[in-house]
């Protein structure tokens, strides 16, 4: 009976062993860092262990190749070697091995933070031994703690996982969101710019009256751009806000008498990451673009926006253009 309970003893101790080394291997050190960031105490109790994984796993297989070879041991001294043998290996390959692996690797995390103290107490027992064995992996393989960083690629899959995971804290919107977010870089300026032939634009020397200013209400622009006649320069951008207090009906303006906004020009193969710096340092929401030194469309913070969100705004003025 004593040989029965030291040998279930035994094994349950090489059991916790062998599913610790297969928990604490399976968790990512970068990813144990971040979730310690954000408060996880499980990841703050397993990531010190995991990062100094040499250690801890020398730890792990020194007790439990000493708890697996007095199970054997145990049973040697009540049965023959044969017997001995067949079950100390029946024992440990099922319940030692195969179990404990299989619902360690379900509940990596949680495991290894419920045991950490009997983890720390395998270190401490096991130093002696443990700790040159640690300096010896770390000189042959050196640590490695992983950046865990990801692709842009990696990113966007993950963001599709989250699409058909039931416990994903995403939303579809903020999937969306992240998507486009993660494909600007991969897009030029060309692929979201308005054309100049779609584009209403305006000279320097166009004089603004009544008539004009009808043509401008029509188009519905907020904001219309000033080019010279070959395109090849851009002279600013006209505000319609700063528009509404004056009566063109009794008084006409050339557009070159009225307060422009300047503006920088951007080439057709800029990469749209960069976009929102250009935004912000020219100080306005929509900026012409050139090529080979010719104005070749316009691209606004709007074209910006939808390309992230996948959607196209549909403004007030838009509904009233679609209908008339």
């Amino acid at each position: 009976m004593i040989t029965a309970i030291l040998v279930l003893v035994l094994v349950f101790l090489a059991a916790i062993c062998s599913g610790l080394n297969i928990a604490l291997m399976s968790l990512r050190p970068a990813e144990l860092r971040r979730k310690s960031k954000l408060g996880n105490r499980d990841a703050r109790r397993a990531y010190p262990l995991r990062k100094n994984s040499h250690l801890t796993l020398a730890a792990i297989l020194l007790s439990n190749v000493a708890f697996a070879s007095a199970a054997t041991l145990v049973l040697g001294s009540t049965f023959n070697g044969l017997v001995a043998g067949t079950l100390s290996t029946l024992l440990l390959v099922i319940f030692s091995e195969l179990a404990p692996q299989a619902l360690f690797a379900k509940h990596a995390l949680r495991a290894t933070s419920v045991l950490s103290p009997l983890l720390k107490l395998m270190v401490f027992v096991t130093y002696p031994a443990s700790k040159p064995l640690q300096l010896l992996m770390d000189k042959l393989f050196g640590t490695h703690d992983g950046s865990g960083l990801h692709t842009r690629r990696e990113l966007g899959l993950m963001m599709n996982e989250h699409l058909d995971h039931i416990d994903s804290e995403l939303d579809e919107d903020e999937v969306e969101i992240i998507r486009g977010a993660l494909q600007l870089s991969e897009k030029q300026v060309a692929d979201i710019m308005t054309p100049i032939k779609d584009v209403f634009w305006l000279k320097p020397d166009t004089c603004i009256d009544g008539g004009e200013i009808d043509k401008i209400v029509a188009a519905g622009r907020s904001r219309i751009p000033i080019f010279n006649t070959g395109l090849t320069k851009c002279h600013g951008i006209l505000l319609m806000k700063e528009l509404v207090d004056i009566d063109f009906d009794k008084q006409s303006f050339q557009v070159n008498e009225l307060r422009l906004h300047p503006t920088k020009l951007v080439g057709t193969r800029t990469a749209l990451d960069t976009m929102f710096r250009r935004f912000i340092t020219a100080h306005t929401h929509l900026i012409p673009v050139e090529k080979n030194d010719k104005i070749v469309g316009i691209i606004t913070i709007e074209d910006l926006i939808e390309e992230i969100i996948g959607h196209e705004i549909i403004d007030e003025s838009d509904h009233v253009n679609k209908r008339a």
